[in-house]
């Protein structure tokens, strides 16, 4: 197997089949043989999971997770890196390589034809100007029992954010609303080829069984989210009100108060159950109109 994070080996391979990186596709490749191996074991491959990696790049995650898994589809969008994948990952008989945009698949469809009878997963060192969009799908697609992805340091913290904290948004509750995540480590820019300019870190989320929250409407609750976190300065009242038109300003503060919240508290300090409770009094007021 080669060794695909020496770049005494790498570089000349790469070299023969012309490959250059594209800052455009955000291609940052691992060179330090323990991370990939870390996620791997960190993510808690093994022989009775499926792994679903997006964006193989040159292969180094995709061997550790081969070695564990019973069944790798790994989804590349860049076919210049054919024959390279050939080299680095051609021998493994449990890996699929499918060229293609994930955003353009049916992630439950695929996950369901490759992984019948595993413990589907979701394993990716995810270029950083796509990650939002990227965990979004894997999320919504509610069919993997967990998803492991490197991302840059400051999303990570995002991702993992208490209510109140400078890092905690929108992003964050809806990540929290469908996984439990864990900052599982960090990875220094020094681990990559070319070098970022920041470092990166490795988060899991586990995704839920069952969610902890009675929410009446998904879409009224993530509409009052993005309606809280749009005006971040400003009293959830203004945030609700600017969100929700057919409530005015009074109509949300008597939703707040109907809440137990004062009309004068702001979105970035309440947690999901809070969130909750707020949509699930406007489903209320309205079905009663």
């Amino acid at each position: 197997m080669i060794d695909v994070c020496n770049i005494n080996i790498m570089k000349p391979l790469l070299a023969e089949h012309g490959f250059h990186f594209s800052k455009a596709k955000g291609q940052n490749f691992l060179v330090a043989g323990w991370v990939p191996q870390r996620i791997a074991e960190d993510a808690g491959v093994d022989d009775t999971a499926g792994v679903l990696e997006i964006g193989p790049g040159i292969g180094p995650l995709t061997q550790q997770l081969a070695l564990r898994a019973k069944k790798v589809c790994a989804v590349e969008l860049d076919k210049r890196l054919a024959p390279i994948l050939e080299k680095t990952v051609g021998d493994f008989q449990n890996l699929e390589i499918l060229w293609d945009d994930i955003l353009n698949q049916d992630i439950p469809a695929l996950v369901a034809q490759k992984f019948p009878g595993l413990r589907p997963m979701a394993c990716a060192n995810l270029p950083y100007y796509i990650t939002s969009p990227i965990l979004t799908a894997l999320l919504e697609a509610e069919c993997f029992e967990s998803v492991t992805v490197m991302v840059q340091k400051e999303v990570a913290q995002r991702i993992a954010a208490k209510p109140g904290s400078a890092d905690y948004s929108a992003f964050t509750v809806f990540c929290q609303y469908y996984a439990e995540p864990e900052i599982l480590f960090d990875v220094p820019a020094g681990c990559f080829l070319p070098q970022p300019k920041v470092t990166s870190a490795v988060i899991q989320l586990k995704v839920r069984k069952e969610l902890p929250w009675d929410i009446a409407d998904k879409a009224t609750f993530f509409r009052a989210v993005r309606a809280s976190f749009a005006m971040r300065r400003k009293t959830l009242q203004n945030g609700l009100a600017s969100g929700f038109p057919e409530l005015g300003k009074a109509g949300a503060a008597e939703v707040l108060t109907a809440c137990g919240l004062s009309p004068s508290v702001r979105g970035e300090t309440l947690d999901i159950a809070a969130f909750a409770r707020i949509a699930n009094e406007i489903c209320r007021r309205k079905s009663h109109v």
